[in-house]
């Protein structure tokens, strides 16, 4: 068995977000393979295995064996070799993460010294209206098992004397929940729709210098504050967009590397640790949530603390996620989180620079790739390789992707640790 910190990230790609009505999926896999295989030093990629990441192929029309339809065109064109086993992973807006410690797992286990994970979403249909997506992601939340799913939702709502009305017409189930777990966290701890509309602003303003964000536009709190109100208090601004694109890595062992060239070595990443965690369904802030759970083992594999972390890429689905996360990774007390933010301690000069890239509700959300594309962020960060975002000394990052919703939590976070390159 292969100890955590002899795991690798030797090539990463990520394409862009946007809305990419010519670019279908292999398309978009095409590019994020490629670039991954060069960023690694291969013209093609000597795997055996691949972990592939989507959610909303189905939305398309392909139901099944996702990866398989998708990878094996880039087989025939010797990207990749015949005979790849691929599987396929779901687990909502954290596929993107499972694959990759999917990949990670293959390679700890012995089972492969070299791994592939892809994380892939188009949202954005030429000739279907946005809605549709939306409708397609909430499925049939809340009718198989009656008002089961909702019943810590609508009793949440009656303590706090708001409304709560899922589905909606042009809303989500998540930007209700959101929208609910804000109100919760206002009356609980006095945070305000300023708190909450400054982890916005950072973010988009973030995202002014970033090739790969959907959005690069920088925004005032009261900019934020004065957008379309989408589910109270959750404006436009505060929540993340739908959105195409692509991301894939490659995991190897410390015995593989230095079997590669000396320009290669020098620029992988160990993962220092990682970890992940399911939903308890009537959890709250105060209470262990899976995001909670997951990072204090991932801390507790790396041997280090919340301190001891640079960055953060973490997953602000809307702009109150972002607020809970920070007190769930540790990085403020819990119940700080907007006044954490409020005081620039997350700002790319603070304490602890969070979402450098603009986050999910700037840099964009195809969501079978987030997790990925957090990867990719900070792997460029740690390399020193991040252009007008980089940031000076990074040397641990931390990258946090959660799904789905049970109860009043996430159905699964997952945390990875990465450390900067050894020169």
């Amino acid at each position: 068995m292969t100890a955590t910190e002899d795991i690798f990230i030797l090539g990463i790609a990520s394409t862009p977000v946007g809305r990419f009505p010519d670019r279908m999926f292999v398309d978009l896999c095409r590019e994020v393979v490629t670039e991954a295989g060069q960023d690694a030093g291969f013209a093609k990629l000597p795997v055996e295995r691949a972990w592939f990441s989507s959610v909303l192929m189905d939305f398309w029309g392909q139901r099944a064996c996702r990866g398989q339809e998708v990878l094996t065109p880039l087989c025939d064109e010797d990207l990749l070799p015949h005979g790849l086993c691929i599987q396929n992973v779901e687990a909502g807006c954290a596929s993107g993460m499972m694959a990759f410690l999917g990949a990670v797992s293959d390679v700890l286990s012995g089972d492969s010294e070299i791994t592939l994970a892809v994380g892939i979403e188009k949202m954005s249909h030429p000739e279907r209206p946005r809605g549709d997506i939306l409708k397609w992601i909430e499925g049939t939340a809340g009718q198989l098992e009656g008002e089961y799913f909702y019943d810590p939702h609508r009793k949440l709502a009656a303590e706090l004397s708001v409304g709560f009305s899922p589905g909606e017409e042009g809303r989500s189930i998540a930007m209700d929940v959101y929208a609910l777990w804000a109100q919760a966290h206002k009356q609980k701890f006095g945070t305000t729709d300023e708190q909450i509309a400054a982890v916005a602003a950072k973010n988009h303003t973030n995202a002014v210098d970033s090739p790969r964000a959907q959005y690069r536009f920088p925004m005032t709190i009261e900019e934020v504050l004065a957008d379309r109100m989408v589910t109270e208090p959750l404006t436009r601004a505060m929540c993340a967009p739908t959105g195409d694109g692509a991301a894939a890595v490659l995991v190897c062992s410390r015995a593989y590397l230095e079997t590669q060239p000396r320009a290669v070595r020098e620029r992988a990443l160990p993962i220092l640790g990682h970890a992940s965690a399911g939903g308890s369904r009537w959890s709250l802030f105060e209470d262990d949530r899976a995001a909670a759970r997951a990072a204090r083992r991932a801390y507790e594999r790396a041997g280090i603390g919340p301190s001891d972390v640079d960055l953060v890429e973490l997953h602000d689905a809307t702009a109150i996620a972002e607020i809970l996360l920070i007190e769930d990774l540790g990085l403020c007390a819990r119940g700080q989180g907007g006044a954490f933010t409020a005081s620039g301690a997350t700002a790319r000069g603070g304490e602890i620079p969070v979402n450098v890239s603009g986050g999910l509700v700037s840099r964009g959300h195809p969501i079978g790739a987030t997790g990925i594309m957090m990867l990719n962020e900070v792997t460029l960060q740690l390399r020193g390789e991040a252009g007008a975002l980089q940031l000076p000394r990074a040397q641990v990052g931390l990258a946090e992707n959660g799904g789905g919703i049970v109860g009043h939590d996430n159905a699964v976070s997952a945390v990875t640790i990465l450390g900067a390159p050894a020169r």
